[in-house]
């Protein structure tokens, strides 16, 4: 186990994310004994320690915690803050008089990516990045070549294990379970590859827009928003083999091997769209070809999934909210039974959204004479089941990165060929397509979806425990 820090320096301590993610986070760790340290908030404006103070109490009031919770008066004690400018070199002398005595500090970056450059050199200016660790928030670039320019402004200066790269759709409780349903159940895997399994898709859909973030989201769009990165990222864990152990190196190993194998895809393989009234949003261009909608089809040419196609749907503004992923498999031989219509094939879920689910769809007789098969899902919710939520995703990343677990973060090596697998994309892309809001996207989305895909995917509701 990596050694524990002893300080977390959050630079961007008035900025959004801190407001509505990092408190909170910060606070339920202080709840369960995992805080303990000094926060030290630096930021641009001029602000004084209370009125710092006083933006972490309206976070965690926002959250629905309670002003005499004991937790978050600990936690608003151990906050101090440095003011400055992030290129003036005045101010990380302030911050190295501030961590005088710290051994091993984690600094979080919830700045701009344009800044990390900046921000990091001057940290080794002043001598604190020997032993520290350094977050970094996504975009991790927004193509291949910025990629790997950024990667390399931080080689300039740290090593990999100082380096965390944060992508907190890693720290959903249902995404981590992919791997322990992969490798921790034996009934699994002699069924997980080509000769059982049929499809994978993997769905991400909202059922809201861009809500006022058009400036921001015409500098991304659907596929390098959440595509290249969370998605990617799902497909690694579905499609890879069994690592050494669950040590960060191992698991990034394998998934290295999953984007390696990734045919490459032309622009045949995506078909991208746009919600009607986009264009109108604040800050967007009028005649802009962003892409809010994504499908992708995908081929992995290894011995286990050659033939196999994994799919994936993501974009704003659809029918509904909903995270999932669906294993199908093939169907049986041959029919047996009285059936008129289609015997439905096995399916396995994985839903993160709306709730946290694993659902197996299987074949069983219907009541009666005939032998008349029946779909029926056995389903095991994770709160229901196991009896609390999991931590939320921030709270486990900040976690990992004060002891130092690398697990959750993306290695520098990963984040290049995921770029590299969606890049002939960017450099080809089909036009978008034109959707209505409220549909679950343009018409020309079947060209790569699955042709059955409405009967994998299932209205969320609540089902019975199994």
């Amino acid at each position: 186990m990596s050694a524990r820090a002893d300080a977390l320096v959050l630079f961007g301590a008035t900025g959004d994310l801190a407001f509505k993610k990092l408190y909170p986070a910060l606070h339920a760790l202080q709840v369960r004994g995992k805080l303990g340290i000094p926060v030290i908030g630096i930021g641009r404006e001029p602000w004084h320690l209370e009125k710092l103070r006083a933006r972490a109490r309206a976070s965690l009031r926002a959250a629905g915690i309670p002003a005499n919770d004991v937790a978050a008066k600990e936690l608003l004690a151990c906050i101090k803050y440095v003011h400055g400018d992030y290129g003036d070199p005045d101010s990380f002398s302030h911050l190295a008089t501030a961590l005088k005595g710290v051994r091993l500090p984690v600094f979080y970056l919830a700045i701009p990516p344009a800044l990390f450059g900046e921000v990091v050199t001057a940290l080794a200016h002043h001598d604190l990045t020997g032993h520290a660790r350094v977050v970094v928030e996504k975009p991790l670039g927004r193509d291949l070549t910025s990629a790997r320019e950024l990667n390399h402004m931080l080689a300039a200066e740290l090593r990999e294990e100082q380096i965390f790269r944060i992508d907190h759709f890693l720290g959903y409780e249902q995404v981590q379970n992919l791997l322990v349903a992969r490798f921790g159940n034996t009934m699994l895997e002699p069924l997980w590859n080509r000769r059982y399994v049929r499809r994978v898709h993997i769905e991400m859909t909202e059922s809201f827009g861009v809500d006022g973030r058009g400036a921001f989201y015409e500098t991304v769009g659907c596929l390098r928003d959440v595509v290249q990165n969370h998605l990617l990222q799902l497909v690694c864990m579905l499609a890879m083999e069994p690592p050494v152990s669950m040590d960060a190196a191992y698991v990034s190993d394998e998934k290295l091997k999953v984007l390696r194998s990734i045919r490459p895809v032309t622009r045949d393989n995506l078909v991208r769209g746009q919600y009607e009234g986009y264009r109108k949003e604040p800050g967007v261009d009028p005649e802009s070809d962003v892409d809010t909608f994504c499908a992708l089809r995908l081929e992995i040419d290894s011995w286990r999934w050659a033939g196999v196609p994994f799919t994936i749907r993501a974009g704003k503004s659809l029918s509904r909210t909903l995270t999932e992923a669906v294993v199908e498999y093939v169907p049986p031989p041959r029919r047996l039974f009285d059936d008129d219509g289609v015997i439905e094939p096995n399916r396995l879920r994985f839903r993160m959204k709306p709730d946290d689910l694993i659902e197996l769809s299987m074949q069983v007789k219907e009541p009666g004479d005939r032998a008349v098969t029946r779909t029926v899902d056995l389903s095991v919710h994770y709160e229901e089941r196991l009896g609390r939520p999991g931590a939320a995703a921030y709270e486990r990343l900040l976690g990992d990165a004060i002891i130092g677990e690398h697990r959750l973060f993306a290695r520098g090596d990963l984040v290049e060929e995921a770029w590299s697998v969606v890049q002939p994309l960017l450099d080809d892309p089909p036009p978008s397509e034109s959707y209505v809001q409220g549909s679950m996207g343009p018409a020309g989305a079947a060209r790569v979806l699955p042709p059955n895909l409405g009967a994998m995917l299932t209205e969320p509701q609540v089902a019975a425990s199994a």
